[in-house]
This record gives structure tokens, sequence and C-alpha cells, in this order.
């Protein structure tokens, strides 16, 4: 008997990414043709959810905006109850790189890791262009994780990332948080068992659009984070129970 075939999905969370999340599909087809895409649209008031479906992707669509966590657990939902293998995610804005898909598939076939981030300092030696308070907030995050783990992580807020069905099925439990996923989600992660690995991949700055980190954002995001790594130590027999759930 032939073995089932691999079967992989390409994540997108958009949220008003009309004029650019199309030519990003198209990228994604092209790189890897055997792949199914889905685009949570988070409640887009532009033609994000149309241009998606034009270009050949399923779009979830949210009839209010949800927030980025909220858009990766719907799509991780999706994952689980179509049973797909490997998951690999992405922004919809064009910073993240087609091209680089299968640096992050590759990594996940050849193991051991349930969560590949791409690095888009690794793959820069660090010179990868952002504002100072965001690098900054990343590598205190990345200290933190270091601290909290003993595993170094050059870019911690990636969300350029592979998961495989042990990931799938831990974020599709109802643990994920519906807004700012980063530090916290890998620190959860990794308490639950899940093995977390980095690759270098090249990375571009967005072109249009408005970033969820604009304005006083960074400020939220940062004392959310905090608060967010201290609630996930303190739940810490919750992961361990996982643990032996998913080693089970």
């Amino acid at each position: 008997m032939k073995p089932e075939p691999e079967r992989i999905l390409v994540i997108m969370p958009a949220l008003n990414e009309a004029g650019r999340i199309g030519a990003v599909i198209r990228g994604i087809a092209s790189v890897l043709p055997a792949a199914d895409i889905v685009v949570v649209n988070d409640g887009s008031s532009d033609a994000t959810g149309a241009e998606a479906m034009g270009a050949g992707a399923t779009v979830l669509s949210h009839a209010v905006q949800m927030g980025y966590g909220a858009s990766l657990e719907t799509a991780y939902l999706y994952a689980a109850q179509k049973k797909y293998d490997i998951v690999l995610q992405m922004d919809s804005d064009g910073q993240h790189l087609a091209s680089e898909l299968p640096v992050l598939l590759n990594t996940m076939r050849e193991g051991p890791f349930d969560i590949v981030l791409g690095s888009r300092y690794a793959a820069s030696g660090g010179l990868f262009q952002t504002s100072l308070v965001r690098r900054l907030g990343q590598r205190f995050f990345g200290i933190l994780l270091w601290i909290l783990t003993g595993r170094r992580f050059s870019d911690p807020t990636s969300g350029f990332q592979g998961l495989n069905c042990r990931a799938i099925r831990f974020f599709s439990s109802g643990v994920f948080p519906c807004d700012y996923p980063d530090a916290d989600v890998l620190l959860m992660a990794h308490e639950a068992g899940l093995r977390l690995g980095e690759v270098p991949v090249r990375m571009v700055s967005r072109y249009g659009g408005a970033s969820m980190h604009d304005g006083w954002k960074p400020l939220y995001y940062g004392m959310k984070m905090l608060l967010s790594l201290f609630i996930v130590r303190l739940n810490t027999s919750r992961w361990r129970r996982w643990k032996s759930g998913l080693e089970s």
C-alpha cells in the first residue's frame, strides 16, 4: 500500500491587505504548487477576501476584527480538522517571501522540530532593518526566553513559522492568545514538550498597509507580553499534562 501523500497547508492572517495579498498567494502557488493556501480575513474593510479568493486561496472570514492571534487559531483549527501534516505560517503583506517557504518545509521534514521559526536576523547577520524600539524589544524578549527555556532565539517575534501535527494539535486546543502571540507562545510550547528550532530566512520590509505595531501598540505589546509570560509560568502543571499527552 502506498503511503498517504504529505498534506501541506500555508496559512496567512490578513487585515486590509488588498493590493498585496494576491501577489503573495500567486508566489506561494509557484513555489509550492502542491500546498493548499488558507487566508483568514480578519474583518477587513477592503477587498482583501475577494482578492485572496481570486488568486486561488481558500478564505475564512471573521465578521469583525478579532486579532492576529485569533486569526492564527482559526487557521490552526481548520488545519486540525482537515488533518494537515505540516502548516507553514506567513504574513500576507509581502514581508515574508514565498521563495523562503522551502527552507521551513525542508527543516520540518528533516526534524527533529515541532515548530521552526524563520529568523530574519540570523540570515542578515543581525542587520535586518527595523525600528530601534522593535529591535530592543525583540532582544529583550529573546533574553527572557533564553533565561526561561535555556534556548537562544535571534527572532522570537517571527511570524514566519513551520508547524507539524503535534504543534497544530496543541495550538488548536484553546490555549492560543488572541492578539500578539510571540514569546509567550514559544514558552508555552517549550513547557508542553514541543521541540523548537530556528532557521535563517530572508525577509523584506513591508511596502504598504498599516503595521500592527504602529503608534502606542508596542507599549501595550510589551506590557501584555510580560504579563503573559508570567501567567504561562504560573500554569506549569497544565503544560506538563499537555506534555504527557503529546508524548503518549
